[in-house]
């Protein structure tokens, strides 16, 4: 007992030698146990007995420390849904809906095809990066994801925000051009109304994207490195 209190590792071994001591009592090979030889073999079989606990133990201790730390918990959906960010990717990829839609239901020529080619390309553009950022994978997507990310969002803002500033010019100049048919007495199929819609969506576009792309800046020049 006394060395047990010593030594606290030992106390599972004492323990095993007094039950296995107890169990060679009730033999008839009791003689056997007083000899120094019985009492070498009961220790033995006791230490042998305790062994595979005790590198049970070990194996479990070494597994808890090699455990690699538990990853964070992503955040939800909902709350970049909920982010400014999230808002304006929203708005920016309905209103771009909204103009090629009316372009492409009506007919279009000359630099009309500029202008769907542009309210297109930005539309999935801004689609990608919306759901790329809306799953937390950016760290999955090459050379412009990772750390580069929000950077990447400014760029892409700015982009398209100088490229609708170009297509606001061209329908605008298309709706005065078509101006002379908005009249009651004008029979003809007439575009003024479509241009004017399209104009009307490719100025609240091209300002949903000033707005974010001002946003991300402002955030990057905070040296921040996430969209959220």
């Amino acid at each position: 007992r006394q060395k047990s209190f010593q030594n606290p590792g030992a106390e599972p071994k004492i323990h095993s030698v007094c039950f296995c001591r107890a169990i060679l009592l009730q033999n008839p090979y009791q003689p056997l146990l007083n000899s120094p030889v019985g009492s070498f073999f009961s220790l033995f079989l006791c230490l042998w007995q305790t062994a595979p606990t005790l590198n049970t133990r070990r194996s479990s201790l070494q597994q808890k420390e090699e455990m690699p730390p538990q990853p964070e918990v992503k955040r939800s959906f909902l709350e970049f849904l909920k982010s400014f960010v999230g808002i304006v990717r929203v708005l920016q990829i309905l209103l771009g809906a909204g103009l090629w839609v009316t372009i492409a239901a009506n007919k279009y020529e000359g630099s009309i095809h500029y202008v769907l080619f542009v309210a297109v390309l930005f539309w999935l553009l801004t689609l990608a990066v919306f759901i790329i950022t809306l799953l937390d994978k950016q760290d999955l997507v090459p050379i412009v994801g990772g750390e580069r990310w929000l950077l990447s969002n400014v760029i892409h803002d700015v982009a398209a925000t100088l490229l609708y500033l170009s297509t606001i010019g061209i329908m605008i100049y298309k709706t005065q051009k078509n101006s002379y048919c908005n009249l009651d007495v004008y029979k003809h199929h007439c575009l003024y109304k479509v241009y004017l819609t399209a104009s009307v969506f490719a100025c609240l576009t091209a300002g949903v994207y000033l707005l974010s792309a001002v946003y991300c800046s402002y955030r990057k020049c905070r040296s921040e490195r996430t969209v959220v």
